[in-house]
């Protein structure tokens, strides 16, 4: 990972404690960074018809491999990029003339996240951390197929929230109980991955990658999720609203401003996006990229109001994915049209440095 760096995160004040509730958050220094490349690798909709638009740069199809299909003429079938219900991006940062790569998140399925990665010839080796945003198995099940294509991966960290092993269910009335696949922290060591689990503020990367652990929670209106939803927690089922382990991934790219990466942003895309400002004392926001959790009735009261703080932070570029939803993306198509792209696998946000 980094030299002056061996167990490669640490706090960035040992004396720091969680504020919940409150912005009392002293000021974390987070290093700029020259420039940032986010590479979709896993989201629920692909379009090989989108154009490149500003920093988003499309693949597009005559560089995808190509694969056997009996009823077609040479050179047969474009094997092409996979969409699914899930997100995985792999982040490439550039500071002082050093490039790392750090995977966040990995998708709903063993094997969508790593065969992307092959059709876009990204080089899993070239990874050297992994980003978990929570828990919920549409962000974590790839750790499987990448465990699989790496051998065992050498002690490859992966950062995650202590109760991102939570065992959960959807608890509708009148239905059975579905207990959602779960994280098994045995599987994840025995696979030879390094775990290291926070619930602070942490540092990859010579401290240019800030990762939130648990997000403070203000607005007081963001839905948080459903009553359907539970955990199990000391030793009972009880709701589950806050999903206490959601994170998020605090970039800062010089002359730019803040980059945020989220997996579905359970904690609020406004809760998220303030604390981001809070923690790094850097009020600019230059980017909000990733899953806003917006889908569905339970969250449409709280759009106007998501749309209008979005709106006043006045991120240069907006793209929502995974769990946005499309009444919810549409609405912020419309407020802010400069700023926001739609999303596709295989897209690349490219970000310099003024």
């Amino acid at each position: 990972m980094c030299a002056d760096d061996p167990d490669h995160l640490h706090h960035p004040d040992p004396d720091w404690r969680r504020a919940w509730a409150t912005s009392r958050v002293e000021p974390i220094a987070l290093e700029p960074l020259d420039a940032v490349t986010v590479t979709c690798l896993v989201d629920n909709a692909v379009d090989i018809l989108l154009p490149d638009q500003g920093p988003a740069r499309r693949t597009p199809p005559p560089a995808l491999p190509r694969r056997p299909a009996g009823i077609l003429e040479a050179p047969g079938a474009l094997d092409g990029l996979v969409a699914e219900h899930g997100f995985s991006a792999l982040l490439t940062v550039e500071r002082a003339g050093r490039t790392h790569r750090v995977l966040f998140d990995t998708g709903v399925s063993p094997d969508g996240m790593v065969a992307n990665l092959s059709r876009l010839d990204l080089d899993p080796r070239d990874v050297g951390a992994v980003v978990l945003s929570h828990g919920h198995f549409d962000h974590t099940t790839g750790l499987d197929g990448l465990a699989r294509v790496l051998g065992r991966p050498a002690d490859l960290p992966v950062v995650l929230h202590p109760e991102a092993f939570a065992r959960r269910r959807l608890a509708v009335p009148g239905k059975d109980p579905w207990e959602l696949p779960t994280l098994s922290r045995r599987a994840v060591l025995d696979a030879g991955f390094e775990l290291i689990e926070e619930r602070t503020p942490s540092f990859l990367l010579d401290g240019c990658i800030l990762v939130t652990g648990e997000v403070d929670r203000t607005t007081g209106w963001e839905a948080g999720m459903p009553p359907p939803h539970e955990w199990f927690h000391h030793g009972a089922w009880s709701t589950d609203p806050t999903v206490i382990d959601d994170q998020a991934v605090i970039l800062n790219v010089r002359d730019k401003g803040l980059v945020v990466l989220t997996g579905c942003g359970h904690a609020g895309i406004v809760n998220i996006t303030r604390y981001a400002m809070r923690l790094t004392g850097v009020d600019r926001v230059h980017a909000l990229i990733g899953g806003f959790h917006l889908n569905g009735a339970f969250y449409e009261p709280t759009l106007p109001r998501v749309v209008e703080e979005l709106t006043a932070i006045g991120p240069g570029l907006i793209v929502p994915t995974h769990c946005t939803g499309m009444k919810a993306t549409a609405a912020l198509a419309a407020a802010l049209p400069d700023a926001f792209v739609a999303n596709s696998v295989g897209t690349h946000y490219a970000i310099t440095a003024a």
